[in-house]
């Protein structure tokens, strides 16, 4: 009886438990791309805007 109940559980169990691995390891990942994305104004955005800088120069 008590054998047939707990073979019963194995699946719910070992599903909530995969589930909660895969939490746990995706919420201790400390690599956040957001944080990384943008730096700055890239080199396209320095070429227009000092080449627009330097005519109202002139």
């Amino acid at each position: 009886m008590l054998l047939a109940s707990l073979s019963l559980l194995r699946q719910p169990l070992t599903f909530v438990a995969t589930k909660w691995q895969t939490l746990i390891r995706i919420a201790g990942n400390p690599y956040r791309p957001e944080l990384h994305y943008m730096r700055g104004p890239g080199p396209k955005w320095h070429a227009k805007y000092h080449a627009s800088r330097l005519d109202r120069r002139l």
